[in-house]
């Protein structure tokens, strides 16, 4: 075996061991900052999304069988003000979007009526409403809502993550349970009220027990989290968003929670919030992890 022959195959052992260990990475975001705990209403908190006509707050909701309300949250997990939502109820709601809608001047937020458990819901439900602005008032009711219904093509699947590419308005989902999840998209023109959407499935992502997903507000960054862990995806120019999922995805650094089923990126991209139920009658942290300089 010549040197020259070694020295290649070292150098190959090299850069095949980089490749390796980058996939999993602590120097892209800080450690977790506890930011405040949050009431003891948000018992089942089952999700995060930045807020845009409130900026520096967060809204959130409770998931299965709790009041049809979703809640919005300042930066140390304060309730500023609780909307509920009128002739509508909370089968299963697991997550809540944010994007455009029929007015493209406006924030809509989509609360996914999504979860099943057991597999054996037909249709899933988003309701659909214009973004509340917090104007001191505590609680308000929303009465205009739009209801969009979903049929998944592979059938019936639980699930709890759904985000939305604010360039396009397209409508990202993932479901939860099979070993490696399934990814579909609904175009933005199909997200229409009273119509059923049957989204396009265009992938797999090998991930388990996903919990939740945020984009960016540029759509060039993604984090998908489970109960165990959060991935990061950077997509480059050149890739659609499907093209950049089928490439391998970062792990970060997570300090697991009791049962953490949010993620959200802060609306100015500096960093991405988590949160789990309360476990034990022991309130949840909302935690922050600030990019990195």
């Amino acid at each position: 075996m010549t040197s020259g022959f070694l020295r290649s195959l070292i150098g190959l052992l090299f850069l095949l061991l980089t490749f390796c260990t980058s996939r999993e990475r602590n120097d892209l975001f800080e450690k977790a900052e506890g930011r405040g705990e949050v009431s003891a209403v948000l018992e089942e908190a089952s999700t995060l999304v930045a807020s845009f006509g409130n900026p520096g707050k967060l809204w959130t909701l409770n998931d299965s069988g709790n009041p049809a309300e979703i809640f919005l949250i300042n930066d140390k997990g304060a309730i500023e003000m609780t909307c509920k939502l009128n002739k509508v109820n909370n089968r299963d709601w697991e997550d809540i979007a944010i994007g455009p809608g029929p007015n493209d001047s406006t924030k809509y937020l989509y609360i996914g009526e999504i979860g099943d458990n057991n597999a054996k819901y037909d249709f899933k439900y988003l309701y659909r409403v214009v973004e509340p602005i917090f104007r001191g008032d505590k609680k308000i009711f929303l009465e205009k809502i739009d209801t969009l219904v979903v049929s998944l093509p592979d059938g019936k699947r639980d699930m709890e993550s759904i985000t939305i590419d604010q360039n396009t308005g397209n409508l990202y989902l993932i479901s939860k349970r099979e070993e490696h999840v399934n990814l579909y998209r609904a175009p933005a023109g199909s997200l229409v009220a009273r119509d059923t959407i049957v989204p396009e499935k265009i992938g797999t992502l090998p991930l388990y027990q996903v919990v939740a997903v945020d984009f960016t507000s540029d759509a060039k960054e993604l984090l998908v989290k489970t109960y165990d862990g959060i991935y990061y995806w950077e997509r480059p120019d050149s890739l659609s968003i499907q093209q950049a999922l089928l490439t391998d995805p970062i792990k970060l650094d997570y300090s697991r929670e009791p049962q953490g089923e949010s993620i959200a990126w802060a609306l100015d991209d500096s960093g991405f919030y988590t949160l789990s139920e309360s476990i034990d009658n022991k309130r949840a942290t909302l935690y922050f992890y600030k990019r990195a300089k």
